[in-house]
Order: structure tokens, then sequence, then C-alpha cells
């Protein structure tokens, strides 16, 4: 019978011997990563490495260690690359602090949807109620404001705790040359509005943006007869329901929308969800970042093969960050082909995230920063 504690003593000698030769390995690592900064070459050539994996993989005794052999050096190299990465730690992207954010009248600041919106809630919730603040009828607008210069600012929404992620912001963030400095979470408490004198038997068709519909359904299945139709925001649908004067038409919206337009509120507490909140972004067209910001949002296209994703969240792994979001959105005219969102702690000038960083860009087919953000 094999002797288990002679066969754990020698498991022990041999890596102990594997040890001292990854520790000489990656000393020459850090010589080949002088060699690289002092031409310029990059640190990922995935033409070499695949190459020598082939190479390695054919020193194998049995077609089980030849698959086992690429894959154990195909993490050795990547832990390499990681290591010549902390010692490239040129901050590639130049972003700029920005003291606080401003509240003063000449503020120009652009949200999402009509007076009454939960967007503008937002924006006075971050700036005050002295900025100059303007309505955009679509995301697309607040975006299209920002980067032309119309707003400093942008406040809209990008992600509501009953209904996830709002795509369309996604999208808008790779389409616009603009950054996230912050976010901010409001309450949502929806509320059906009226013309005075409205009663709810009566009720044909309630307008709301496609959130506020998504996220009031149990109202909804309570009232057949009620049709749910979109529109553009819920404060603009509320201002619908105002120049109407139809009695049969109600808008589900906020309470503070209600006292705007002069409508009455025919019941509260819509949303089906008890805990129902949306998280807003604050977008710029400069790339800035407010003292406590404390998380990145970043954005990346992969190689369309096995692993890719993989290899990018393992360098925010391996720099000891806490990633705490992901999404994928699909890569238009590329079938079937992602890019993927993601959100995790750090500050744009910390060691650990322009290793980070730096190894994504490397590695990813296109990446882009999207903000440093001061989240609450």
């Amino acid at each position: 019978m094999i002797d288990l504690a002679k066969s754990r003593e020698s498991i022990d000698r041999i890596d102990k011997q594997i040890v001292s030769l990854f520790e000489e390995r990656m000393k020459v690592a850090g010589d080949v990563a002088d060699y690289k900064r002092n031409t310029g070459k990059k640190v990922f050539d995935p033409e070499r490495e695949a190459q020598k994996l082939e190479t390695l993989g054919s020193m194998a005794t049995t077609e089980f260690n030849e698959r086992a052999i690429q894959e154990l050096f195909s993490q050795i190299m990547s832990i390499s690359r990681k290591y010549q990465y902390s010692l490239l730690t040129e901050q590639n992207e130049k972003f700029e602090e920005l003291p606080e954010l401003p509240k003063t009248a000449d503020t120009k600041v652009c949200f999402f949807g009509a007076p009454g919106s939960y967007s503008e809630q937002a924006m006075a919730d971050c700036f005050g109620t002295e900025v100059a603040g303007f309505p955009a009828a679509t995301f697309k607008e607040v975006m299209e404001a920002v980067q032309s210069g119309a707003a400093e600012f942008g406040v809209l929404p990008i992600e509501n705790t009953t209904t996830g992620g709002i795509t369309d912001s996604y999208d808008l963030l790779m389409e616009y040359d603009n950054y996230l400095v912050g976010e901010h979470v409001v309450k949502i408490e929806h509320a059906l509005l009226g013309v005075p004198g409205a009663k709810i038997g009566e009720l044909r068709k309630v307008y709301s943006h496609a959130q506020g519909l998504s996220q009031c359904r149990k109202f909804f299945d309570e009232h057949p007869d009620i049709r749910p139709i979109g529109s553009g925001s819920t404060s603009e649908s509320a201002k619908r329901v105002m120049e109407s004067g139809d009695k049969s038409l109600a808008a589900i919206a906020s309470k503070r929308a209600a006292g705007i337009y002069g409508l009455e509120i025919l019941a509260e507490c819509l949303n089906t969800e008890e805990v129902n909140s949306t998280r807003f972004i604050i977008v710029a067209n400069k790339k800035q970042y407010l003292p406590n910001a404390n998380k990145i949002s970043i954005c990346f296209e992969l190689p369309h093969e096995s692993g890719s994703l993989y290899k990018m969240l393992s360098h925010i792994m391996y720099n000891n960050l806490n990633m705490t979001k992901i999404e994928s959105r699909p890569i238009p005219g590329r079938s079937f082909e992602y890019r993927f969102f993601v959100d995790f702690e750090g500050k744009i000038t910390d060691a650990a995230v322009r290793n980070t960083l730096n190894g994504i860009r490397e590695e990813a087919s296109r990446l882009k920063i999207l903000g440093n953000i001061a989240t609450e």
C-alpha cells in the first residue's frame, strides 16, 4: 500500500521547487517589463502566448497532462502580465478633480422628463434648487445637451430596484463622449393622478413611462378595464392628462407632479414592490471626479473566444478590488456579441485601479472608462 505521509512529503518537496522556479520566472518577467517600457512594446502578445502554450503542451506525456499544462501556464502567463502591468504604472486616462458639484444660478443642468419628474427631484437633491435646470424629452437629448456644452451636467435614470437596468442609458454612455461623476438614489413612490373629480372606476387609460407602468403591474392586474399606455416620462404623462381635462384619463407619476400640474391624487403607493428606488447618474462632458469618488465604471468589448470575460474580470480580482455590478448589452451590428458594463470600487488615482485598467485596456478589444463616481 502507498504511504500517504511519504506522498505528501514528496508533494511538499516538489511544491517548494515550483515556488522557487516561479519566483525566478517572475524576476525575469520584471526584466521583460523594463524592456517593454523602454521600447513601447505592448505587454500582451497573444500570438507569442498561443505558440508558447502549444509548445509546452506538446511536452506532456498524456492527453490529460497536455490540457492541464496549457491551462496551468495560461494562468502563469496571466499572472506574469499582471505583474508587468503593476510595473508600468502610467495613468493613461487623465481625470481632474472637481472640488464639488456647483450649485450656483449660472450652473446649467439638463434633466430627463418634464418639471415634476423624478429626474428633476434627483437634480434638486444633488445641485440644490438655484441651478438653471431645464428638461429634455429623451435620454438622448440629455446626453446631447451635455456633450454640446448646452448643459454642464445631465441627470437621467440608469437602474431601478424593481425593473433592473435601464438599457437605453447604458447604450448612450458608449455613444456619447460624456463621463459619470456621481449618482443619486431616489425612493420612487408612484401615485395615480387624475383631473379634479375623476374616479378610478371611470378611468379607461393610464399614461406613464414604460418603467412606471411595469413597476405598477399589480394595479393593472386588479383593474383589467384600464389600459396602460407608454409615454415619454412620468411627468410628461401628468402634463398630458392635465391638458386633456378628460376624467377617463390618468397618469402614474410622483405626488410632486400632482402639485405642479394641478391634478388630484386618486391613489397612493401604486408600486407593486414596497421597496422601489431608482439610481440616477450625473454626467459631464469632462473627465472629472469628486473628492469622495469611490467607484469606477467601465465598459469593454471582448474577443469572441472561450474564457475572455474571465480574463478581464481577473484583473479586478487580482488587484483586490470589489466588483459591484456587471451588465451586458448587445454590440450593434455584431450578432450575438456583447459589451460589458462593470462597476468596481476604487479611485482613479489608486495604484490598484491603474493596474486593473492598464490590464483590461491591453487585453480587451475596446475599453472606455465611463467615470469615477461619487456614490452615496
